[in-house]
């Protein structure tokens, strides 16, 4: 990898590695329905106008009902479940949850699309189950209910990612990413938005809140996107893919700067066992849990 590729990989993790913190500081004020509008259509708007300024057309009728279910699946539902659990979570334990997207999609696609789960790779999922179980259960405070619903919402997301990075491949083969990405967006938009309507921020937000949603839609989501296809038109799909292990580094050093965060031993010790299970599950060919890139990366979810 060129050191421009790798200063992109660095550039990519540190903004999605913000996503959680801006998340993290919007849900208890905004509210998850609302932020997740406001992210998805502010995201959508701006690739829409780049990709006018490109001339880049975007097919709205060939596939509309699979934009709606990507949207759903890709967007919509992990994003409200990742910003509900984020009202309790940190920012680091909720990314380092979420890291686990690659291995739900391994199940996923062997139950959907036939792929051999090899030795290698059922070890790697049940080292990610045990590192969940020890980022879970060795905690220095007793789990309540509301810290098991939340952990349950960040899995629930990362499953739902998981679910959506098959559906992407069997339905979205030489599709523009460009072209998937808005339409997952502005279709998830279609499903938040009377949702939103129907439960209101429970505050006026202050500029830092506004702020916080302006980085989150056009910094970790829009241009996300744009350095994403970036990188795996120079670098490729595979060393693209490497910036999974790099978010869970980031959101929790966004956390620790700006939220005052701090990180559990439980949350180190565990996510390096499912770092581990994710080198046996993924093998050389290392995919990302955050957008969906039909047709270039196998396991694709947008974050």
């Amino acid at each position: 990898m060129k050191l421009r590729d790798f200063g992109l990989l660095l550039t990519l993790a540190a903004v999605w590695g913000a996503s959680f913190l801006f998340i993290r500081m919007g849900a208890p004020v905004l509210r998850p329905f609302p932020l997740v509008t406001i992210r998805v259509l502010l995201a959508g708007i701006a690739l829409l106008i780049y990709a006018v300024i490109v001339a880049h057309q975007v097919d709205w009728r060939a596939r509309w009902q699979h934009y709606l279910m990507l949207g759903l699946l890709n967007n919509a539902l992990p994003y409200v479940l990742i910003a509900t659990a984020q009202l309790n979570l940190t920012a680091s334990l909720a990314s380092m949850l979420n890291a686990t997207t690659p291995l739900f999609s391994a199940v996923v696609a062997a139950l959907w699309l036939k792929d051999k789960l090899s030795g290698k790779k059922i070890l790697g999922l049940v080292l990610g189950l045990v590192g969940v179980a020890i980022i879970v259960g060795w905690r220095p405070t007793p789990l309540d209910s509301v810290s098991i619903l939340s952990i349950g919402a960040s899995l629930g997301a990362a499953g739902s990612y998981g679910v959506a990075s098959v559906y992407a491949k069997q339905y979205f083969k030489g599709v523009p990413v460009l072209s998937v990405a808005i339409g997952q967006l502005f279709s998830a938009g279609l499903f938040t938005l009377p949702l939103a309507v129907l439960n209101p921020p429970v505050a006026m937000p202050s500029l830092t809140i506004v702020l916080a949603m302006i980085g989150l839609a056009l910094v970790s989501t829009a241009f996300a996107y744009l350095l994403y296809f970036r990188l795996i038109a120079t670098a490729g799909p595979t060393a693209a893919a490497s910036v999974t292990f790099l978010i869970p580094f980031f959101s929790s050093l966004w956390g620790f700067i700006f939220l005052q965060e701090g990180i559990d031993p439980s949350e180190i010790v565990g996510f390096g066992v499912i770092l581990m299970g994710l080198v046996l599950v993924l093998g050389l060919q290392v995919r990302i849990p955050g957008n969906t890139l039909a047709g270039q990366s196998e396991h694709s979810t947008a974050r």
